[in-house]
């Protein structure tokens, strides 16, 4: 069985996943997955230099900060980059699942829903937390404004629309409620179907 973990910046989804980790659960990373392919994949490095321009890699390496000026300015420019970025990644995605033991992997991907992968696994776990913690928490891990932090939030699902869209809902306010929480969902799907 594939499950998606998916929840906002700030939400506690990467502490979630390292909690299933530490029961001996395979996590893949889509966000670092995506980052190791657009260096690594030659034809998707081909499609990225033609759709972005020759100055997408520089000296053979990803230029991120370039990539970032042109698609978060630009809407249609970020759907092109997801409609190129988002295949290779569930394809290696399935490679990698497919070579994985025990009865479940997990999928952590901070845009499951908004990049239309919730198709490419069987459960979806949203993981949410009250905004103004987000806030605070990003603004401590990343050294951030709050501003910075507020614009990331807003393009991403709200927590209503994240907890519409998924099968389970984690809340994390408190850190020591998330263990139980990730105890009961590892039994059900330990012991859950396709």
């Amino acid at each position: 069985m594939k499950v998606g973990i998916t929840g906002g910046i700030g939400s506690g989804k990467s502490t979630v996943c390292r909690l299933f980790a530490q029961k001996g659960i395979a996590v893949y990373d889509s966000d670092a997955a995506a980052k190791r392919l657009m260096q690594e994949d030659g034809a998707l490095r081909r499609q990225l230099a033609g759709r972005f321009g020759e100055g997408t890699f520089r000296d053979g390496v990803l230029d991120r900060a370039y990539l970032a000026g042109i698609v978060f300015a630009d809407p249609q420019a970020l759907a092109d980059l997801n409609a190129l970025v988002h295949p290779v990644v569930m394809r290696d995605f399935d490679a990698w699942a497919a070579r994985q033991e025990g009865s479940y992997v997990i999928l952590e991907s901070a845009i499951l829903f908004e990049a239309g992968l919730e198709g490419c696994v069987d459960k979806t776990v949203a993981v949410l937390a009250p905004r103004e913690l987000r806030i605070e928490r990003t603004c401590r891990r990343d050294g951030c404004g709050a501003d910075q932090v507020v614009r990331r939030i807003a393009a991403q699902l709200d927590d209503d629309a994240l907890s519409a869209r998924a099968d389970y809902v984690v809340v994390n306010i408190f850190e020591e409620d998330l263990e139980p929480a990730v105890v009961k969902l590892d039994r059900i799907f330990s012991h859950g179907s396709k």
